[in-house]
């Protein structure tokens, strides 16, 4: 495996808005980064349609993505490695090694990582039965103009139902929203939505079908059983951390608090807690995190505070 020989303070692993955030802060104070993502920058930022918790007068996710990308751009101080994806990490008294698909390893006293979270399939959730194999789209996926006029099976009652009918508000798409008794205070914010029909579930199974259509047969949280059809299905289950292997402490549900890990490995953005996985909280724990990088190799992080 062949080092990289590029001098740096910092390795920042996903390019994400924490991971973009730890970068333009690492550069604020002069530190140098590499930050090391596997597809483009801000990618799943692109693909939300509304935003409604954002300062800074954005409203849909491409306008935030566009600015953000602008600026890591123009950050001389930290290099982009795209289409790499890091599938180890391991720390030491000394540095951070990282190593990517291609067998490269990068190096640096410290590391942030902000690989974020990735849809919950079927498979991954009891309360579903689905064919081996079965993959589907996030909702937040789906495309307006494919979904108008079409009744759609969505299931889970994660938020990104609300973003979709935000972002559309004038399509005719019908949602038959699954979820099961976890997700019950999720689905308030759109109970009043009249292109929504709440389906609480004990247990669904998708069937297979000719053509693009779908078909379950659902067991009521009474008891009652129905057949569900729709033209198609998409996943509002919910999102499980991405870490890569290596030297990271995980908790039982797989995330990985920022408490805990080893002193060169800072953890940022939604990996650190299915609780704050928001666009505002993401970039402040990235710009914390490289903060935390910089007072850390200063040996300052237990000394007095500024006045």
């Amino acid at each position: 495996m062949a080092d990289i020989p590029f001098a740096t303070d910092l390795i920042i692993i996903g390019g994400g808005p924490a991971g973009c955030a730890a970068a333009r802060m690492s550069a604020s104070v002069g530190m140098r980064s590499i930050l090391i993502e596997p597809d483009q920058l801000c990618r799943n930022l692109y693909r939300i349609p509304a935003l409604n918790n954002v300062l800074g007068g954005y409203t849909d996710g491409p306008q935030l993505a566009d600015a953000i990308v602008a600026e890591l751009k123009s950050t001389e101080l930290c290099r982009l490695e795209l289409g790499r994806r890091v599938t180890e990490l391991r720390a030491d008294e000394a540095h951070v090694t990282v190593t990517v698909g291609t067998g490269a390893r990068f190096m640096a006293p410290y590391a942030v990582v902000a690989t974020g979270v990735g849809p919950l399939q079927p498979h991954d959730v009891t309360w579903i039965t689905a064919p081996s194999g079965l993959a589907l789209t996030p909702l937040w996926e789906a495309e307006a103009d494919d979904a108008e006029g079409s009744t759609l099976l969505v299931l889970g009652g994660d938020r990104p139902i609300g973003t979709f009918l935000r972002a559309h508000p004038t399509t005719e798409t019908r949602l038959l929203v699954a979820y099961p008794a976890a997700d019950a205070y999720k689905v308030e914010e759109v109970r009043e939505d009249p292109r929504v029909v709440l389906l609480p579930v004990e247990h669904l199974t998708l069937v297979l079908t000719e053509g693009t259509s779908v078909s379950a047969e659902a067991v009521g949280q009474d008891g009652s059983r129905q057949t569900i059809t729709a033209d198609a299905a998409h996943l509002s289950i919910g999102s499980a951390p991405t870490a890569p292997s290596g030297d990271l402490t995980r908790g039982l549900d797989g995330y990985c608090p920022p408490t805990g890990q080893h002193p060169r490995v800072i953890v940022a953005g939604d990996l650190r807690s299915s609780r704050f996985q928001r666009i505002m909280t993401a970039l402040g724990s990235g710009s914390e995190a490289a903060l935390h990088a910089y007072y850390a190799a200063r040996d300052v992080l237990n000394g007095p505070a500024p006045s």
